[in-house]
């Protein structure tokens, strides 16, 4: 098995977990949703608290690197101490341990050094769980995913974690929790735009389940409350796996706002199709008819007067309103660059979508390209 390669971060990466951090959001989350390690995180927030750097050179001392090792092989003795010498007991002790350790140890792991097969561990760990415990892990997927997640979702994520829970046993307890969806209290208000009378025909024609990636990017606008001051938001979304794969934030409703969210959208821009709009007249000008030239991507407009044509993009619009706009307060544009970044992060890389599956649009991806392979 080829090595797993390091990961590395940029200072600009590292500059903005400091600051989602500072402006309120946990340090577990960001762990979990970055795929970080929390020593790293502490690191970063260290190091812009005290030296401003975030090269190690600049922050590390002979005697903390030699803690940092000692501090290694003392969590690699632990886990000989708390899974090896467990590796002759019976069955039923070495299921119990994996359980009990799951929360310390990759269940991988303890399941390779105890010879015991993954499927086997899930399978016998799917007993009906203790009602506290149960209560305490809805609750924690509730809060860790935007307060978003019905009892639908939240079944499917506790079946990943071996947990086997009806919906209506799901609802009780989020009723005794008060755990009220973010989509049961908010409200989609549409806004109008101004239309564009391009003759361009609607080649999308409401196709909306794609099988090629970038095939069809299906963009819109919306608007949100800065300060005093309304500013607009534009994702660019592929309908192939509903991956938001650009964004942008700014202050105007124009050409500029969407040629910046195409600027974040990662790997060739040539590799996109067709591009998909309403028929707002920021999509419809000179500036967007130079980019898609020299990109070489076709455009398609909904009919006009004719919402349903752009279909996806509004729901997912509705989703990110509800999840995020309407939780939030922004006080400066910064801030909503900052938190759209770290949404958009979640919605791909965390958040279940029940058109996928109730796969990750990355996880969609992944799968199949593996199909391909």
């Amino acid at each position: 098995m080829p090595k797993q390669q390091r990961r590395t971060f940029t200072p600009e990466f590292k500059k903005q977990m400091v600051q989602l951090y500072e402006n309120g959001k946990s340090r577990a989350a960001l762990v979990e949703e970055y795929d970080l390690t929390a020593s790293a995180l502490d690191r970063w927030i260290k190091q812009t608290k005290t030296t401003g750097s975030f090269k190690e050179k600049d922050n590390r001392s002979p005697e903390e690197n030699e803690l940092i090792a000692l501090r290694k092989e003392l969590q690699r003795l632990r886990m000989e101490n708390d899974i090896f010498k467990a590796s002759r007991a019976d069955h039923g002790t070495k299921v119990a341990i994996i359980q009990n350790n799951r929360d310390k140890y990759s269940v991988s792991a303890m399941c390779d050094v105890l010879e015991i097969a993954k499927s086997t561990f899930y399978y016998e760990a799917k007993e009906s769980p203790k009602e506290d415990d149960l209560t305490q892990a809805i609750v924690e997927i509730f809060h860790k995913n935007r307060k978003a997640y019905g009892t639908r979702k939240l079944k499917v994520e506790l079946q990943e974690r071996g947990v086997i829970v009806s919906r209506r046993r799901i609802g009780r307890i989020m009723q005794e929790q008060g755990l009220v969806s973010t989509y049961t209290i908010a409200q989609f208000k549409p806004h109008k735009t101004v239309c564009n009378e391009s003759r361009t025909a609607n080649v999308l024609d409401r196709e909306f389940e794609q099988t090629e990636s970038k095939r069809f990017i299906v963009s819109d606008l919306t608007y949100v409350k800065v300060g005093q001051r309304w500013h607009y938001v534009c994702i660019l979304i592929d309908l192939f796996n509903r991956e938001i794969i650009g964004h942008s934030a700014g202050p105007a409703k124009d050409a500029a706002l969407i040629s910046r969210a195409f600027a974040t959208v990662e790997g060739d821009l040539s590799q996109i199709q067709w591009f998909h709009t309403d028929r707002g007249s920021e999509f419809n000008n000179h500036t967007m008819d130079e980019l898609l030239k020299t990109f070489g991507i076709g455009r398609s407009l909904s009919k006009k007067g004719c919402p349903y044509d752009n279909a996806v993009a509004e729901a997912t619009y509705k989703v990110m309103k509800t999840e995020f706009i309407y939780q939030m307060q922004f006080h400066s544009l910064p801030h909503l660059e900052l938190e759209l970044y770290d949404y958009v992060n979640w919605f791909n890389k965390h958040r279940i979508h029940g058109s996928l599956g109730y796969m990750t649009p990355v996880q969609y991806r992944q799968v199949a390209l593996k199909k391909v392979v």
